[in-house]
């Protein structure tokens, strides 16, 4: 179910967020990664993802948040689970003013079948596949995404 703006900023400023982070590689080693738009992490590399909303179960959030973020519906249960992180930020997706706490749940997927690049979209500058090794020493990938791959 998806809040009112208004709604959400209450659930924001009170409540963490539950989402799904998406390690999609390409079996040769690249993951794929979007630039935001959109805070919060505006500015910064980072793995694809999305929020779980009230009522949905975990795997139909995974395949919603594949399905918009990949162009492609993923099973939660070909993924392999990496483990749960929490991601803190001093702004959200309304406002600068209300800080973020999310819950993440994190998965790898295999994509071989990914064009080069998916194409930008209103979250995302520009996306690409990056090595693992440069997504651990990039200055401009999300310290957050940088976790995964240590």
């Amino acid at each position: 179910m998806w809040l009112p703006a208004e709604t959400f900023r209450q659930v924001i400023a009170a409540a963490p967020l539950v989402s799904i982070d998406l390690l999609v590689h390409d079996g040769a080693g690249r993951y794929l990664l979007g630039e935001r738009i959109n805070p919060p992490a505006q500015g910064w590399w980072f793995v694809p993802g999305g929020r779980v909303l009230k009522g949905e179960s975990l795997d139909e959030a995974f395949r919603r948040v594949t399905q918009a973020e990949l162009g492609q519906t993923l099973e939660r249960a070909d993924a392999e689970f990496l483990g749960v992180y929490e991601h803190f930020y001093s702004d959200s997706a309304l406002d600068e003013q209300t800080p973020t706490h999310y819950v993440v749940l994190a998965y790898r997927s295999a994509m071989t079948d990914l064009p080069q690049a998916a194409p930008p979209d209103d979250q995302h500058r520009q996306v690409g596949w990056w090595p693992a090794e440069r997504i651990r020493l990039a200055t401009d990938v999300h310290p957050y995404t940088q976790a995964y791959f240590l």
